[in-house]
């Protein structure tokens, strides 16, 4: 099938199958589409972080504006950012990259002076702000993925980040939640979603062509 009939056939699942788990194989490849997706010079400021353990599940539950659907899901991805830039994060990145492609360490310091001129210079929120849109770009890539494997997603902004960051310390790893995609496979019988018409505002509303 193509990208589009891919996108076609996806919808936001609203209830899942807790008794059907996706394949190890397949959660891999959604995770290589997020870590393959671009992002604003190169940085990837941000991490994934894939729940399946049920207990770990539960205790998030907490948060959620759809308790059954992180619950009853196969995997939970987490898509959390960088809570701000900082040089070494900076420097880490750019180094492992010169290391990759035989090239000198400091061979885009001119550039990374510029970044860090920036960024440095900006009150933290700015910076999350940055690295948290940096997240969505990902997130539909790996819709994509997932819609091209035939694997069930729901993309989620409706939960609540502090219980989210708490359950899973992401403070520690100076980072905050943005969005989860629940994975699964869905619960026909219950998935309201699944027999209804795909709705999208008409390409000549939609469109602006200039």
């Amino acid at each position: 099938m193509s990208l589009i009939e891919n996108l076609n056939w996806r919808h936001a699942v609203k209830a899942y199958d807790p008794t059907k788990k996706v394949s190890q194989e397949n959660i891999d490849k959604i995770v290589e589409a997020i870590r393959l997706a671009p992002t604003s010079s190169g940085l990837q400021p941000f991490k994934v972080i894939v729940v399946s353990d049920q207990s770990v599940k539960e205790k998030l539950v907490e948060g959620a504006l759809n308790p059954e659907c992180m619950r009853d899901a196969s995997h939970i991805i987490v898509l959390a950012a960088w809570d701000k830039y900082t040089a070494e994060r900076i420097d880490k990145v750019y180094d492992y990259t010169t290391d990759e492609r035989g090239l000198p360490r400091g061979r885009f310091d001119a550039y990374t002076s510029k970044l860090k001129d920036i960024y440095l210079n900006q009150p933290n929120e700015v910076n999350f702000a940055h690295t948290a849109r940096q997240t969505y770009i990902a997130l539909g890539l790996a819709l994509a993925q997932a819609a091209e494997l035939k694997v069930d997603t729901t993309p989620a902004e409706g939960f609540d980040n502090s219980v989210v960051d708490r359950v899973l310390e992401l403070e520690k790893y100076g980072l905050k939640s943005v969005s989860l995609i629940y994975v699964g496979h869905a619960d026909k019988a219950n998935d309201w979603m699944g027999n209804m018409k795909k709705v999208r505002v008409p390409k000549d509303e939609f469109v602006i062509e200039i």
